[in-house]
């Protein structure tokens, strides 16, 4: 069997990644996506491709060219959209019925004003496409609102001139990553930072969260929302329940294999492998 491995930087995941292959006797095919050059007319002596690459335009349309050389691909290059755009995860989740925070959509300062002034304060400002908890706003009135939509629509990019708004939800200092594999919610840690932005690259501390039923049931249903495979789903605790904030398709897991006790690099490779096969 042969798994192409399309990726960038090799990381600490990857590297687990990669050994649990070798271990299995897995010949892989390194896919740097920084070198690869892809030929409309050809494609690759694989199996299957996954994917682990940091550049989501790179991850999405190589996965797109690969597919269309008739290459299965995990996660596939629709998920990869979907999850890449918060606007459309949002809406796959609406239309899933998955619970989730209030969310607003402007495309101008004057109505994601308005839009903001709906929601009620605070609410939080994201990028459209972003990760690891960069360039996220916490507003908290209209003094501060009309300043970071200011800045943001003439400094900058293209993605920051739609603008993403989700009421702001008390988390109580912690909110809970999940990990699903195909049908199965493999694991959860809870992030907990003193700081409102809780990811683990931000400094949040990972430690064991127990998959309940509710947890289960709720991340499996947003990964089912987006298209499934492999991917993360970060969760709010709230009185009406668990809400899904977010959803990642190139999963990071440094620090959940210790802290949860779950071999997920291992349930991951299976995963592949069987899909493969």
């Amino acid at each position: 069997m042969r798994i192409g491995f399309l990726h960038s930087l090799i990381r600490k995941e990857e590297k687990l990644l990669i050994d649990e292959f070798s271990q299995r006797g897995v010949e892989l095919v390194m896919l740097d996506d920084r070198k690869m050059i892809f030929d409309l007319a050809t494609g690759l002596e694989v199996d299957l491709v996954l994917e682990r690459c940091i550049n989501h335009s790179r991850a999405m349309h190589g996965l797109r060219l690969l597919e269309s050389a008739g290459i299965r691909c995990i996660n596939s290059s629709e998920v990869s959209r979907v999850c890449g755009d918060k606007i459309l995860t949002s809406l796959a989740l609406k239309e899933a019925c998955v619970p989730q925070p209030p969310v607003r959509i402007a495309f101008t300062e004057e109505s994601a004003l308005e839009a903001i002034e709906q929601l009620g304060y605070p609410v939080v400002l994201k990028p459209a496409v972003g990760s690891w908890g960069r360039l996220l706003s916490k507003v908290n009135d209209r003094e501060a609102a009309e300043s970071i939509l200011e800045h943001k629509s003439i400094l900058g990019s293209y993605h920051h001139s739609i603008f993403y708004i989700q009421k702001y939800v008390e988390k109580r200092g912690r909110d809970i990553r999940s990990f699903v594999v195909g049908d199965e919610c493999v694991a959860a840690i809870y992030r907990t930072s003193p700081h409102w932005i809780t990811n683990t690259a931000r400094g949040a501390v990972a430690t064991g969260c127990p998959v309940n039923d509710e947890l289960a049931s709720v991340s499996l249903a947003a990964a089912r929302a987006v298209g499934g495979g492999v991917l993360a789903v970060d969760l709010f605790e709230t009185d009406q329940g668990l809400w899904v904030n977010e959803v990642n398709y190139t999963m990071e897991f440094r620090n959940s294999i210790d802290t949860t006790g779950v071999n997920i690099p291992a349930r991951v490779v299976d995963y592949v492998l069987e899909s493969a096969g």
